[in-house]
């Protein structure tokens, strides 16, 4: 199981019979918004309300890898672009959706859909 909390801390929860043991997997120093896994699971996007995306990765247990920075308050949410895990989308307020590379965050495209959107 994984969790964080306001702090921006990624931790692991291995549980097993009535036994748990935790593990802190990751410090962004920024809170965590949400995290979602890839379809596949093996990789977690780490989404902040400050409009940075982490990628990590579980079977790797290293470090969270800043994957790009919107730096914008505007920003609402973000998630994996199926099929693959290798493209994310997010979108902001305004209602502009942005596809990103997972590989280096490089930015590739954008779509205005030209209402403002809210998150339910």
């Amino acid at each position: 199981l994984y969790f964080s909390a306001q702090e921006g801390f990624l931790n692991f929860y291995h549980i097993k019979d009535q036994q748990y043991e935790i593990k802190i997997c990751a410090d962004i120093s920024q809170p965590i918004s949400s995290l979602l896994f890839s379809p596949d699971y093996t990789s977690l996007l780490l989404v902040t309300d400050q409009g940075t995306v982490y990628s990590y990765r579980p079977v790797h247990s290293g470090e969270a890898v800043k994957l790009l920075d919107t730096s914008s308050s505007c920003f609402l949410a973000a998630d994996f672009l199926t099929p693959g895990n290798n493209y994310c989308v997010s979108v902001t307020i305004s209602g502009e959706v942005q596809v990103w590379s997972l590989e280096d965050g490089t930015f590739l495209s954008k779509l205005s859909l030209g209402i403002e959107v809210q998150v339910t």
